[in-house]
């Protein structure tokens, strides 16, 4: 497995765990690995649409994954994580085959919403609405 695969193996399980993607320093200190070279396999990850970065070169997206607090809260396996949007959200659960409760509100009119993910069937009130066509969303990940 080249160093990248170790890499971002290394985000995903870290992530599964905690609830969040790592730091560089959790990844090299993991991967027995110099900070500076999970910086660059970081850089190479996020050039491959892997990851998102931040100004600092740590992780804000592990896609479904979000390293900071937003607006859709995850709650799978006695762990909390976040989604970017809630297309991320319901992506949680699938990457994990786990059910899940999520919960958000409307971007509209801020009313809370819950969605259940049991089964790998989805259940809730309301409507999903996605404002950007997904062929265009790397156009602003972070916005989009």
């Amino acid at each position: 497995m080249d160093f990248d695969t170790q890499v971002r193996a290394s985000v995903y399980d870290a992530t599964f765990r905690e609830g969040t993607p790592p730091r560089i320093a959790a990844v090299a200190s993991e991967l027995g690995a110099a900070p500076d070279e999970v910086r660059e396999a970081f850089k190479r990850l996020a050039a491959g649409r892997a990851l998102v970065l931040q100004s600092d070169d740590e992780i804000l997206m592990a896609n479904p994954f979000s390293a900071v607090p937003t607006p859709f809260t995850v709650v799978a396996g006695g762990r909390s994580y976040y989604g970017n949007c809630i297309w991320d959200a319901l992506g949680i659960p699938a990457m994990m085959r786990i059910d899940a409760v999520i919960d958000t509100s409307c971007a509209d009119c801020g009313t809370g919403a819950r969605v259940e993910v049991i089964g790998g069937a989805v259940r809730g009130e309301g409507f999903m609405h996605f404002a950007v066509r997904a062929r265009e969303w790397w156009k602003d990940i972070v916005y989009n």
